[in-house]
């Protein structure tokens, strides 16, 4: 029935004066409501008619809010993450014995009338009026509509109770949408699309979500108790909640078989049997969220989700974004690897403890790419006792903390800025125990006059020595030099051109002398990345994490695609690559060498031993491991890290170990590769 139909019915029939009449009269029920007397809100037969025709005609339901899934490279899945817990089914994915148990308690003549039962809201309203009782008259297609108005106020507890308030008005919009919805889906449809809106309890969203709740079956499969018990918990999910009140949830469901046999879905023995049946659940607890990734990929989890939050190909705004989030149902594919993260997992958990004071984390990225193909910590992801829910592998705006000093590991860096800037590797200097910084000023004009003294780790590291020999053995003084001869600027520049344009917690980059030995907070994501730079002959590639996603609806999202663009020359990095071959070969990052195949990399190890660092690559993989006292980090000497009490922490010989075991894990069976090098000249 159309709604002007609808409208003139009320008018010409009368129905409206005996509709609005007989709730006045009672004060009680219209269309099964519960409303004050309309008299004494001024509500004539025609005020109510013309309020009805006034309301707009379009009706559109929102996008149901489901689980989002999260896959890593293979297809496995990660984690399901969700606002709330819906998988959407269609019509055939649902048992009909679930379609007849709700139409029969809820609305059993719903196949017979259109969107309003008129015959059964004249029978509530002169019920009601006659002092019969409290008798309901909404149809299912009305219910749903109802549903449609609780799914849009989403969290709004305000919103919620609005569209759930007794009040006429409210009613009379929700008769005019069901008009409008049985004019543009067939009863199936609205049936289907009822069972997969409505609440069931138990954070069950949806009759797949509430049949692998209560039962872990999947909707197709309900037998008749267990559909007839979904169906009764309809009218109140929580009175009639089976593990918290499983006498009411029986009572209920035999209601609805009762009333199954009554109609003719089922026969009377079939419904005694069903009756005879005791409850039996079989309940699926919810596991949902990054918390649940069960190989520590809980830190990259919840990286996808912030990228999704972060990033403008998501959604022009961060509402946009957020809403997309929100809403679910999305099918998101990543770069992570699960052989390399089986690996991580194993080395940080193996070489740190969740219990120590210190703790590690590390990543993993493909040269060339781009690609996170492992990400983890020592610590597990969550809210507990030696858990955390920072990301230490990335900056704040993704998840992470302040990141952290990163010690001889930026080196490199400034290396690279001088053989871009025409110094060769043989440039030599004397590089004693001890020298004064020389004077620098950085890009804004900044001067920093020659002061204060930088020293070498030792008192028998002095040089002279030339670029290789000095990355090799970490020589302070050499760097301080270099930095002094190529300029702040051009090594900030450097810095920018490999991803580093801030700080980890968002303060700018401080570019100081200091810069050369790492006094920049910085991540171990961003430190695989740059290395990842040299091993990709200078080309540079911004970190991904995802590589496609799907929406509810099965058609693709767009997803960011990682900027590759070369940032020093080849001739440059390959020169890094042979000093930083030389650093495990026979210097300070040789515990971390790999045995079966080329590797280059450098140790980090920052002031008082607070944090030691180890970076490095193979042409296939690039991972940066820190081993950081977080809270208020003290120095590493003396901390019992992984069953050993440290004497002295150095980068080679404590990060070194776990970026090793993840490396050989990461590449076991495969064929190895040499790393490109040239002479140093």
């Amino acid at each position: 029935m159309s709604s002007s139909r609808f409208g003139s019915l009320m008018q010409k029939s009368g129905f409206a004066a005996k509709f609005l009449g007989a709730s006045a009269a009672a004060g009680v029920l219209t269309a099964g409501i519960a409303v004050p007397a309309v008299g004494g809100l001024g509500l004539t037969a025609k005020s109510a008619v013309d309020d009805f025709q006034n309301l707009p005609d379009d009706f559109k339901a929102p996008p149901l809010t489901q689980a989002s899934t999260i896959y890593d490279a293979n297809g496995g899945v990660i984690a399901t993450v969700w606002d709330r817990d819906r998988t959407v089914v269609p019509s055939d994915q649902i048992s009909p014995l679930m379609k007849s148990a709700l139409v029969d308690i809820e609305d059993n003549r719903f196949y017979q009338h259109g969107a309003i039962d008129v015959k059964g809201v004249l029978r509530a309203v002169g019920n009601n009026a006659g002092g019969g009782g409290t008798q309901g008259a909404s149809t299912l297609t009305q219910q749903y509509v109802k549903n449609v108005f609780v799914e849009e106020a989403g969290d709004d507890q305000q919103a919620v109770l609005a569209a759930q308030a007794q009040t006429v008005g409210r009613k009379l919009k929700e008769m005019k949408y069901a008009i409008k919805v049985e004019e543009t889906l067939t009863k199936d449809q609205i049936l289907t699309n009822y069972l997969n809106i409505t609440f069931f309890g138990e954070q069950a969203y949806g009759v797949e979500a509430a049949s692998e709740r209560y039962f872990s079956v999947h909707a197709k499969d309900l037998t008749l108790p267990q559909a007839a018990l979904l169906a009764g918990l309809v009218q109140s999910p929580s009175g009639y909640d089976p593990v918290v009140n499983p006498k009411a949830a029986k009572d209920r469901r035999d209601t609805v078989l009762k009333k199954m046999a009554q109609y003719g879905t089922i026969t009377q023995a079939q419904a005694d049997q069903a009756i005879n049946t005791p409850v039996q659940l079989n309940v699926s607890r919810p596991q949902q969220g990054c918390i649940t990734a069960q190989q520590g990929e809980g830190f990259f989890c919840d990286y996808v989700k912030n990228q999704v939050l972060n990033d403008p190909a998501f959604g022009a705004s961060s509402a946009a974004r957020a809403a997309l989030w929100k809403r679910g149902g999305l099918q998101i594919h990543t770069t992570l690897d699960p052989k390399a993260q089986a690996a991580l997992q194993t080395s940080v958990t193996g070489h740190v403890y969740a219990t120590d004071k210190a703790a590690t984390a590390m990543t993993v990225v493909q040269p060339g790419t781009g690609k996170i193909i492992a990400m983890g910590q020592s610590r597990p992801y969550g809210v507990n006792a030696n858990q955390t829910e920072i990301n230490y592998n990335v900056e704040k705006s993704m998840g992470g903390g302040i990141g952290f000093p990163t010690g001889s590991t930026f080196k490199p860096i400034v290396a690279a800025a001088a053989l871009e800037n025409g110094i060769t590797p043989s440039q030599s200097y004397p590089s004693p125990y001890s020298e004064t910084w020389p004077a620098m000023k950085d890009c804004n004009g900044g001067r920093y006059p020659a002061s204060d003294t930088v020293h070498n780790d030792s008192t028998s590291l002095v040089g002279p020595f030339t670029m290789g020999p000095a990355m090799a053995a970490s020589v302070n003084t050499y760097f301080a030099s270099l930095e002094g001869d190529v300029g702040l600027c051009n090594v900030a520049k450097m810095a920018n051109k490999l991803g580093i344009t801030e700080q980890a917690g968002g303060t700018k980059l401080a570019v100081t002398p200091s810069m050369a030995l790492g006094s920049n907070s910085l991540t171990p994501l961003e430190m695989a990345n740059v290395y990842a730079t040299f091993a990709a002959h200078g080309t540079y590639c911004a970190p991904t994490a995802i590589t496609d996603v799907t929406g509810p609806d099965g058609k693709p999202i767009s997803v960011p695609q990682s900027q590759c663009s070369q940032v020093m020359s080849s001739q440059t990095a390959d020169q890094i690559t042979t000093m930083l071959k030389g650093v495990v070969q026979d210097g300070t990052g040789s515990p971390a060498g790999l045995s079966d195949r080329d590797s280059a990399g450098k140790t980090g190890t920052t002031n008082d031993s607070k944090q030691v660092w180890f970076v490095g690559y193979t042409p296939e993989l690039s991972g940066a491991t820190v081993v950081t006292d977080t809270d208020n980090p003290r120095p590493l000497d003396g901390q019992s890290i992984g069953g050993t009490v440290v004497g002295q922490a150095f980068g080679g010989t404590l990060a070194g170990p776990i970026w090793r075991d993840t490396m050989s894990g990461a590449l076991q069976g495969t064929s190895p590769t040499p790393l490109t090098t040239v002479p140093l000249q």
